[in-house]
């Protein structure tokens, strides 16, 4: 038995496990949703083997407390980092303003197979947003207000910016570069009732000249093409704030070779029922993060970095530096003569 902890605690192992970590990290690389949490489970898995090996049966390291403390740690950190991708979820939403919270409308969601997590206890209700912006358009903090429900049935208002996530349940909601309008339409069918809802343009100010989008009301074969005509106040040369409450914008509806112009409160009359322009909203998108290892993680790395401290004080304190010079005589017996 102890033959073969040997032979995992080899260096050639080690080797094994980091070429096949590496290869697993580059496939896996920006979170692609069609890439396996196995692929680097398994180097993982692989170093936390060899890793255990060489502690079991390496008495430099399991005699000297600081060394043992440190590669303990340092197995930790694997073991963590391998349940950190089989539990973690990490996707992207975008919410409009007065839209609640729902686990339906999370996006390109990439989760591992053990994520148990507890979405449905996630709520919150998104409120209006500001981006602050210096000359030249470079973004600056984004303060996005949301509001939570409180104690006694009270509201709780928070803000959230990319480096101030909102925090519910381990998940973590952060602000991103990806925001911008939505205009709110009502369907009016001849036969029905109607509908209300918001359609999100492209991400503003970055696709600012690419406003657009199309949506086909239920019971209707005819898609309706959008263009909204924005009054924002966006300037290059001057600082900015993007700001959805001092913004407007003309809704340009185009049905075939019709077009009509709507500003808030108009409407259009088309063959399956009549659309109105209620208003003008903002949307914003967040991309959500859950990993329950990371504060373990942040731990065991000061715990590890502490035993590896006291490994080099004890070894630099007991063992007096001398050069090749001074210990020659020592080896040679010379130890005692004037």
């Amino acid at each position: 038995m102890l033959s073969g902890l040997r032979l995992l605690a080899s260096l050639k192992f080690t080797l094994l496990g980091m070429v096949l970590l590496g290869l697993g990290a580059a496939a896996s690389y920006g979170n692609p949703v069609d890439v396996s949490v196995w692929v680097l489970i398994v180097p993982l898995a692989l170093l936390a083997l060899n890793l255990s090996a060489a502690i079991i049966t390496n008495p430099r390291i399991n005699r000297q407390p600081g060394l043992l403390i440190f590669h303990v740690c340092l197995l930790a950190t694997v073991l963590l980092a391998g349940v950190g991708r089989l539990t973690h979820l990490d996707a992207h939403l975008e919410l409009a303003q007065n839209d609640s919270f729902h686990k339906d409308a999370l996006m390109e969601v990439n989760k591992g197979p053990w994520h148990i997590g507890n979405l449905d206890a996630v709520s919150f209700i998104q409120g209006p947003y500001t981006v602050d912006y210096a000359a030249g358009l470079q973004r600056g903090l984004t303060h996005s207000t949301v509001y939570l429900p409180g104690p006694d049935g009270g509201v709780v208002t928070r803000d959230v910016g990319d480096d101030r996530p909102l925090v519910l349940e381990r998940y973590r909601f952060y602000t991103t570069h990806n925001k911008g309008f939505a205009p709110i339409l009502t369907w009016l069918p001849i036969q029905g009732a109607p509908i209300t809802g918001h359609i999100n343009m492209p991400s503003y100010p970055l696709f600012e000249y690419k406003q657009d989008n199309q949506w086909t009301p239920p019971g209707s074969e005819e898609t309706i093409k959008f263009w909204l005509q924005l009054q924002t106040g966006m300037t290059l040369e001057q600082p900015w704030v993007l700001d959805g409450r001092n913004s407007t914008g003309t809704l340009v509806v185009t049905i075939g070779d019709r077009r009509e112009e709507l500003q808030v409160g108009e409407e259009v009359q088309l063959e399956q029922g009549r659309l109105r322009y209620e208003a003008l909203t903002t949307w914003m998108g967040y991309r959500v993060f859950y990993d329950p290892t990371i504060q373990w993680l942040f731990w065991v790395t000061i715990i590890g970095v502490l035993g590896l401290t006291h490994f080099f004080w004890i070894k630099l304190n007991l063992k007096p530096w001398m050069d090749e010079v001074d210990a020659a005589p020592l080896a040679n017996g010379d130890e005692g003569r004037a």
